[in-house]
Order: C-alpha cells, then structure tokens, then sequence
C-alpha cells in the first residue's frame, strides 16, 4: 500500500469531484484528438485506395465524437473511482488512523 505522507489540512469531498472531471476532460479531448488524426489518415488513405475525395466530416461524426464519449464514460467512472480513494486515504492519514 502506498504511503500518503503527512497531511496538514482536511481533505475536501468537493475536490474529488473537481478533480476526477479535469482528469476526465483533459483525457477525452486526446482521446478525441488522437482518435480523429487516425480516422482522417484513414479516410485519405481509403480514399486513395478508391480514387475518390472522401467526406472528412464522417471522421468527426461516426467515428471520433462517439469513440470520445466513450473514453469519456470510461474515464469518468474510473477516476471518480481512484480520487475517492485517494480521498479516503488521505482523510485516514489526517484523523491519525
């Protein structure tokens, strides 16, 4: 089990809930980013393949936004899961327990 450390001042409830939606925000717009540069190279080189322009605006609408929320759903019940454990941890830590 990893040490906390020592823990000066109260931890705060609404902090879990800031933090697991930063945490959730900054990883769905990389995985909406990272997600779309692969659909758009997909798409060229699909296009390519067929010697037609595709329509980039499929690689936003059928296959980034949905792959974003997703990421999102994912990430969000997992974070919220590991920052009230912090949570409580440190809160143990601060009573002395």
């Amino acid at each position: 089990m990893a040490e906390v450390g020592i823990v000066t001042r109260k931890p705060r409830l609404p902090g879990v809930f800031v933090r697991a939606l930063l945490i959730t925000f900054v990883l769905t717009l990389l995985a909406f980013a990272v997600t779309l540069l692969l659909a758009i190279i997909g798409f060229s080189l699909f296009g390519l393949v067929q010697g037609h322009r595709p329509d980039m605006a499929n690689a936003y609408k059928y296959i980034a936004l949905p792959m974003a929320v997703v990421v999102a759903t994912i990430v969000l019940v997992m974070a919220f899961i590991t920052e009230f454990k912090h949570y409580r941890r440190r809160l143990a830590a601060w009573r002395g327990v």
